[in-house]
């Protein structure tokens, strides 16, 4: 039996709100729940009308270490998570997150309120499209994980000041989800059951930046694929599709973001 991950609790400050069915958020790379750079902080002030629970999937933040990050597993923890609800629960998964979202959505449909998916990775949705073709050919399909021996803050460096962003400071607990990142699983192996969230009677929405002001290698290698799934997903299950400024809606502009969420549950009723 896998020891439990780790989850953050913010609950609301109105001893009458904490009965709310929460909501559930579920990071990406090199990141944990409740990080400022690219994780859920700038969600807190949503705690105002229900718990929200950040899980940290497996070799990132709090929760225990993983040989390798599996989207499978990931799924499996935030179905336990579910199960350990009587109200049901809102899921928002971001990146990674939003395709273990996804897939632990529709093991559990019963048990969810709405889904809500910023930037997922689903490539398989939309494999046709030329963009992530571009990116499965200069990725390639069948591609180990970098090696062990590559260092973690240069693959940091790599991945966001060698993209034209600004690297986050490689503190222990960025290069421990750093190590973690370049283990996991290729998303390109997952394939979520698409028709059971489209057939799922609770609303959906697809969030992504618009990618306007995104540095241009960046945009080219993960915005133009990163917006096709969007677009795929959102047309295949029947959810709202968003476009925010940006290109890490959630950090970037967590405002709107935070509307729209907010939007998204009171029509879950």
């Amino acid at each position: 039996m896998r020891e439990p991950v780790h989850v953050t609790v913010w609950s609301p400050a109105d001893p009458r709100r904490r009965d709310a069915a929460p909501a559930i958020f579920v990071h990406g790379v090199f990141t944990w729940g409740d990080d400022a750079a690219y994780g859920f902080a700038g969600q807190r002030p949503l705690a105002d009308e229900r718990p929200l629970l950040l899980m940290d999937r497996r070799g990132y933040g709090l929760s225990p270490d993983t040989e390798r990050s599996d989207i499978d597993i990931d799924a499996d923890d935030l179905v336990a998570l579910l199960d350990a609800r009587t109200t049901g629960a809102h899921l928002v998964g971001h990146s990674n997150g939003g395709l273990a979202a996804m897939l632990a959505a529709a093991l559990r449909p019963d048990a969810v309120r709405s889904l809500a998916l910023i930037q997922p990775s689903a490539l398989r949705a939309a494999a046709g499209h030329p963009a992530v073709r571009a990116l499965l050919a200069r990725v390639g399909a069948a591609a180990d994980p970098p090696h062990p021996e590559i260092d973690p803050t240069e693959f940091l460096r790599l991945s966001t000041a060698g993209m034209g962003m600004t690297m986050p400071t490689p503190t222990p607990e960025r290069l421990r989800a750093v190590r973690t990142s370049m283990r996991e699983r290729p998303v390109w192996e997952s394939d979520p059951p698409l028709a059971p969230l489209a057939a799922a009677p609770w609303p959906s929405l697809v969030i992504t930046g618009t990618w306007n002001d995104a540095p241009e290698q960046y945009r080219r290698y993960a915005g133009e694929p990163l917006l096709a799934c969007a677009d795929a997903v959102a047309a295949r299950i029947g959810a709202r599709r968003l476009r925010v400024p940006g290109y890490y809606p959630h950090t970037q502009h967590p405002g709107a973001v935070n509307v729209a969420l907010r939007a998204l549950w009171a029509s879950a009723g």
